[in-house]
């Protein structure tokens, strides 16, 4: 049990790593002449308040401790291990073991020697695991680089690491003779090594097993959970031996994974992170799966039968009888696509870093495997079973599900027909169309449950059994639910489906509001100015009014004296419409936003927005002119995070209130996330 402890604390870590990049020791070294040919290298790092790093002689079973590891050269020789001062020492009752640990400033030292006259590098790196009271951060290899000059120039040289420069303060300066004098003995037993490297290697199966876990979880996102319909189906009449049939279903799930780990990555590192963005927001895209989605309905339905080619077939039969992969891949292929648009949140931290840092490309590589994994192990086990199922004695009923299943597929299509639809504002698919559209269709699919409706090969329902009749009551159940909606119930179980509340003509709550009988916080209608960009073609949801840029944003805020609330969205955004109704609705939330802060929406998808030509960023080879790539400039480079929704706030200058943003988690309940940005909110006032 002890063993497991510190693997679950590194699942925290994981998870906290990739919902928010977090930096919260700054590392500085240096390297000092002594006498002779002796050199003491100091690896000082200091951490901010309320963190810590562990020693390197932790307890077995406790946390992962602080691995220094330097790379071998001709050019010196390590004298002893590395020394560290004495550290905090207390039982930890979670671990069962004394936890020794530092805060504030620290420095090791590392005594080498020297085999040459002349100047030379030290190279290496640090691996460690940071916590405060709330949570850890996962460890990482953080390389270093110490230049050490020449024995006839008694020196010393700073190097920093790239990522961060510390600046190093007058306390630790003036306490560095009495932490020498604390400095422990500690040696290098043959023991301490292995201990080390299990600490790392149960680092990265932490890291795999989170992310292996995040990919379960996003299975009941709006994008993902549509696919069901599609995936069960396809192997339920796919045609085939029970034998190929399986090998079909395994080669799905492993087409799922190496999509999500090589094309994935593939894709960042070359074409960016805001390519996996593009893929799941652009309308061409968007239109593509919503063909997609009809095609299947329609031949559910009966109107024709989807089939490969009896050449591809035939060609693949013969080659060791591996006939059927390529419908298997596509359906894999169709799936990864489709579900970039609700996976951003998990992988978006992991694939900026692959994109932007070296030193993570591994461990960001080794976060996609695991998420692909994860991804794929459902679709997997539900390509598995109807595989066994179709051996089974057919009937009816086969038929029945089919046609449920087509109903199903017409419904979730039209999620991608509205996100189209946003993204050239045609305004076909508003709020209460769809909802109507929606309502229609799985009225009917009740009707057809009852045997009121009968279509090709169907066998007349003589009677009604317990699981039709079970289907039959959730399924008109659900269509009462959504009526409401019809009026601006805002729907919070089915919102990340529905296209946002400002797009419904008639809104009761909206009419409230407007007439100034809204309750939850002063709202901003009107107070702003009028001529705020963007404020003709972008809308923040009802009740809350806000800016579009970020400088007017900011320049307002100055004025007024509160600090800006940066919400990171998407018009395309499947995941920023539930946070906005089961979030941003609740009473404290709703209060603290109209307010304390000052709002303002940046739209990454927004890129049929043209920038004015003084506007344009030129950025490296390219010169970015559209206002959604701006946007998505800015949150990757300030907030190293590419997914929405994402939330941070500043003050009016810029800077970083918290060091951590707040981001959707699919895991949580609807009051979960409302009481997360509350006391993401709070705990931001409380900082200023």
């Amino acid at each position: 049990m002890r063993k497991l402890i510190p693997f679950l604390m590194a699942c925290i870590c994981m998870l906290s790593a990739t919902a928010q990049v977090l930096n919260p020791a700054h590392w500085s070294f240096n390297a000092q002449n002594l006498s002779g040919d002796e050199v003491e290298l100091t690896l000082t790092v200091k951490l901010d308040d309320g963190w810590h790093i562990y020693s390197q002689h932790s307890s077995t079973g406790g946390p992962i401790p602080l691995q220094v590891t330097f790379d071998e050269s001709k050019d010196y020789s390590r004298v002893g291990a590395v020394r560290e001062p004495k550290p905090h020492e207390a039982m930890d009752e979670m671990f069962g073991v004394v936890v020794r640990s530092f805060d504030g400033t620290v420095k090791f030292r590392q005594k080498i020697r020297r085999t040459t006259g002349k100047s030379f590098s030290v190279k290496g790196s640090l691996y460690y695991q940071l916590c405060n009271e709330t949570s850890c951060i996962a460890p990482d290899d953080v390389p270093f680089e110490i230049k050490v000059k020449e024995a006839a120039e008694v020196a010393t040289v700073v190097a920093e690491v790239a990522s961060e420069v510390s600046e190093s303060s007058e306390s630790s300066e003036s306490s560095e003779s009495s932490e020498s004098s604390e400095y422990s003995e500690y040696s290098e037993s043959p023991d301490d090594k292995p201990a080390a490297s299990e600490s790392a290697s149960g680092g990265l199966w932490a890291i795999f097993f989170g992310a292996l876990l995040f990919g379960i979880v996003t299975m009941f996102t709006p994008c993902v959970f549509p696919m069901i319909p599609m995936t069960v189906n396809f192997f339920m009449h796919g045609n085939g031996s029970k034998r190929k049939s399986r090998r079909q279903a395994w080669f799905f799930g492993f087409s799922i994974v190496f999509i999500f780990t090589v094309l994935g990555a593939i894709l960042s590192l070359f074409f960016g992170p805001e390519v996996l963005n593009l893929v799941g927001t652009h309308g061409v895209t968007n239109l593509i799966f919503f063909a997609i989605f009809i095609v299947f309905a329609l031949s559910f339905f009966g109107l024709f039968e989807i089939k490969l080619p009896e050449k591809w077939v035939n060609k693949s039969d013969e080659q060791a009888d591996k006939g059927g992969l390529m419908a298997p891949f596509f359906i894999a292929l169709t799936t990864v696509l489709i579900s970039f648009s609700c996976t951003g949140p998990i992988i978006g931290g992991a694939l900026v870093g692959f994109a932007t840092s070296t030193a993570n490309r591994w461990v960001s590589l080794l976060t996609m495997l695991g998420f692909g994994i994860g991804f794929a192990l459902p679709f997997t086990l539900l390509a598995i079973f109807p595989s066994m199922i179709k051996n089974m004695k057919s009937g009816g009923w086969m038929n029945a599900v089919k046609i449920v299943f087509a109903f199903l597929e017409l419904a979730f299509g039209l999620k991608f027909l509205q996100m189209a639809d946003l993204y050239w504002s045609w305004h076909l698919l508003d709020r209460e169309v769809y909802l109507a559209l929606w309502i229609v269709i799985f009225g009917l699919m009740g009707m057809y449950l009852l045997g009121k409706i009968r279509f090709k090969n169907d066998e007349p329902v003589e009677h009604i059994g317990v699981l039709r009749l079970t289907l039959v009551i959730a399924t008109f159940s659900f269509v009462v639910y959504m009526i409401p909606g019809m009026w601006g119930a805002p729907l919070n179980g089915i919102a990340g489906f529905l296209p946002p509340m400002d797009t419904q003509d008639f809104n009761i709550e909206k009419l409230v509001v407007e007439h100034g009988g809204g309750n939850g916080g002063t709202v901003t209608v009107g107070k702003l100015p009028a001529d705020r960009k963007y404020a003709d073609k972008l809308h923040l949801p009802t009740g809350f009014e806000g800016f579009y840029d970020i400088e007017e944003a900011k320049a307002y805020a100055r004025e007024v004296g509160k600090p800006v609330f940066i919400d990171f969205t998407g018009r395309n955004c499947a995941n920023c419409r539930e946070m906005e109704q089961v979030a941003w609705t609740d009473p404290r939330v709703k209060k603290l936003l109209n307010e304390e802060f000052v709002i303002c929406a940046l739209y990454a998808d927004m890129n049929d927005i043209e920038l004015p030509e003084e506007e344009w960023i030129v950025d490296g080879s390219r010169t970015i002119k559209t206002l959604g790539r701006r946007n998505l400039r800015y949150q990757i480079e300030q907030f190293n995070q590419n997914a929405q929704p994402c939330y941070a706030v500043i003050d009016a200058d810029g800077n970083q209130v918290l060091p951590e943003v707040y981001i959707y988690d699919p895991a949580k309940s609807a009051n979960s996330k409302a009481d997360g940005m509350a006391q993401f909110l709070e705990k931001a006032l409380k900082q200023l």
